[in-house]
């Protein structure tokens, strides 16, 4: 059979399905397994004989939706709270990788052009930084602390201050996803920027590695986790910008939902870097360099299985086909 018969077959039943399932219009969660059969036939006959299809793209998406509604009414998902972060937000990821990467490409070139201009430029780091803090920086460096700014303050009084901020932080990111992913786009330019010439100015005064081994503990964590914000605001621009086969309101209800969930699924994390930074950050110093490294591989190594490779893992699972 031609493509272009083949959808022309199918059309109205998948349209029909899309909007049962956004609409959640099935009388009992058989009915939808069934019809979700129907799909999985139709995307594993695509996948076979239209292998460069886009229809195969559509097919996937509206897969992983209809998995999302069959188990979100299975009785054996007891804890809606470990169902979340267990199922929904990885299944939601996998759905949305594409604006991981782009938030992770832009996040980084960004940093690379932050150290690149602060290598070129003197005052590129004062100008991101501002006079008082370098200044107490360079002060900290000179006396045989490079990191010592992380020690002002009380443990518990550094750990909710800087997990609000970073809250905050990444709130922003998906909020301003709104003006088309362009918001989004500034808060990781802004990030970007700073965390790179931060790190050059580490590099020039030749303390890089012992920035590194104090910062890092909490900022693998925390840095990673402000990208996935921002692939969240991408999701919500895409959303406004492309609706596809929805109406712009429809589209935009979903990629809010979608995003907001992944949004949530950053909480803990930020929690985590925050309690790393007012706890265990400020004994740096002190520390084996063989115990920070350690750190900082533990909790880079959680957070980028829980957001690379748990959602193939757990998507995988659920359905072989896609």
């Amino acid at each position: 059979m031609r493509e272009v018969a083949f959808i022309k077959q199918n059309k109205e039943k998948w349209l029909n399905f899309e909007k049962a399932v956004f609409n959640q219009r099935f009388k009992n969660p058989d009915e939808l397994a069934t019809l979700y059969i129907h799909l999985i036939n139709d995307l594993s006959y695509a996948q076979t004989y239209y292998p460069k299809s886009k229809v195969i793209a559509y097919l996937n998406q509206l897969a992983a939706r209809a998995f999302q509604r069959i188990y979100r009414t299975k009785r054996q998902e007891t804890n809606r709270f470990l169902y979340f972060f267990r199922t929904e937000v990885p299944m939601t990821v996998y759905q949305y990788r594409r604006y991981f990467a782009y938030a992770f490409i832009l996040f980084f070139a960004f940093a690379a052009i932050g150290a690149v201009s602060a290598a070129y430029d003197d005052t590129f780091v004062r100008l991101i930084l501002g006079d008082g803090y370098v200044n107490m920086t360079l002060d900290n460096i000179q006396n045989g602390d490079p990191v010592a700014v992380y020690k002002s303050g009380s443990n518990w009084g550094s750990f909710i201050g800087i997990t609000i901020n970073n809250i905050y932080v990444g709130m922003r990111a998906f909020v301003y996803g709104i003006f088309g992913g362009l918001g989004t786009g500034w808060i990781l330019l802004q990030n970007g920027i700073m965390l790179g010439a931060f790190q050059y100015m580490f590099q020039a005064e030749g303390v890089l590695w012992e920035s590194v081994r104090g910062i890092w503990i909490h900022g693998a964590m925390e840095i990673f986790a402000i990208v996935v914000t921002g692939a969240a605001g991408f999701i919500l621009g895409a959303g406004i910008l492309f609706p596809g086969t929805y109406s712009r309101k429809t589209s935009f209800k979903m990629a809010f939902k979608d995003g907001i969930k992944i949004l949530l699924s950053t909480f803990p994390f930020f929690v985590m870097a925050g309690f790393l930074e007012g706890f265990v950050t400020r004994y740096s110093a002190a520390m084996p360099n063989a115990l920070s490294v350690t750190i900082i591989l533990a909790t880079l190594a959680f957070i980028t299985f829980y957001y690379i490779f748990y959602p193939f893992m757990v998507t995988r699972k659920i359905n072989p086909h896609l």
